[in-house]
């Protein structure tokens, strides 16, 4: 009787131990199939923050969890960001970097340590990124310079002096390129003469810049501006200097402040090119899903611009009720 209530005790311990590690097996398999990504902006600003909506929910969506950085501009945050990610061993880190050749040494050792990167707006050099999801930075700039083409050969008789801000010393690959978009329209104008160029990305900035680009070429027809930031600040300068209506701002990015400006009646901002953040956002992060998960994804993407103008209210408004769409549902 004894054996027999000593073996019914052995077996029993033997099956909740099988019941056990059977559960142990449960868990780490659904630790598993709930992929960790690190999700990395580089500022705070309105296309960040709806990189980082489209992000989350495409995350949500697929049941992955989402931890959300900013290097701040900071290439030293950057490296230590990406070496905390190594340390947490996350699954793929999707990332905006800062430079193209700074930003490759930590991402080269997160890849080696066998997590996929995912870069987006920004890259870097070599074959690091699984995929790399962009707008068509060239082409930024040359829907901008069309509508300023536009403008020029209808309200100027095809001549216009002209002054740029860039961003060329914070990011200067991007800023470069759309630059370049902006100038090959411009030189399909012989009457066409650019006669300041300079560096404001931060609205502060830009409206001491463009002043004072204003006041030392009083005849300037036309500012067009490389980012959100210098157009705010573009914009702010012609209203300072009271040449509303006399000076036309073009520019690139959208944002909701920039929407007003467009539906101002002040005639200051013409059009504006901006980006598809969200669904850069969520590109990104199901692109890093898919090579999680061994399937094949695009190496590079790129998404054109949407230009907004002044002379089309009623796309402006459509473009704007998305946005607040997109905003709503992200801030939830």
């Amino acid at each position: 009787m004894k054996k027999l209530v000593f073996l019914t005790a052995v077996i029993a311990f033997c099956v909740s131990g099988l019941l056990l590690l059977e559960g142990c097996k449960k868990d780490e398999h659904q630790a598993k199939s709930q992929p960790k990504i690190a999700g990395i902006v580089f500022q705070e600003d309105q296309f960040f923050r709806l990189v980082t909506f489209g992000m989350r929910e495409a995350a949500q969506k697929a049941g992955a969890e989402l931890l959300e950085a900013n290097s701040d501009n900071r290439p030293d945050k950057e490296i230590q960001l990406v070496n905390t990610y190594i340390a947490r061993k996350v699954d793929a880190i999707v990332i905006s970097p800062l430079s193209e050749k700074a930003s490759v040494t930590a991402l080269k050792q997160a890849h080696e340590e066998g997590i996929k990167i995912i870069t987006y707006n920004t890259t870097i050099e070599g074959d690091i990124p699984s995929a790399y999801i962009e707008s068509d930075q060239v082409d930024l700039g040359a829907q901008s310079g069309k509508a300023a083409r536009t403008y020029i050969e209808d309200k100027l008789s095809g001549k216009a002096k002209i002054a740029i801000l860039a961003f060329k010393s914070l990011l200067p690959e991007q800023s470069n390129a759309r630059c370049k978009g902006f100038k090959q329209q411009m030189s399909e104008l012989e009457g066409v003469e650019i006669v300041a160029e300079q560096d404001a990305w931060l609205a502060e900035m830009a409206v001491r810049k463009a002043g004072d680009i204003l006041t030392a070429n009083p005849d300037i027809d036309i500012i067009w501006a490389a980012n959100e930031g210098g157009t705010i600040g573009a914009v702010m300068a012609v209203k300072n200097s009271g040449k509303a209506g006399s000076v036309a701002v073009f520019g690139t990015d959208i944002s909701e402040q920039l929407i007003g400006f467009l539906l101002s009646d002040d005639n200051i901002l013409h059009a504006v090119t901006g980006q598809r953040p969200f669904e850069i956002g969520s590109k990104a992060l199901e692109s890093a899903l898919k090579v999680i998960n061994g399937q094949e994804v695009e190496r590079i993407v790129s998404m054109p611009g949407v230009l907004l103008y002044r002379d089309d209210p009623n796309g402006i408004k459509a473009f704007q009720n998305r946005l607040k769409e997109l905003i709503s549902k992200g801030s939830r």
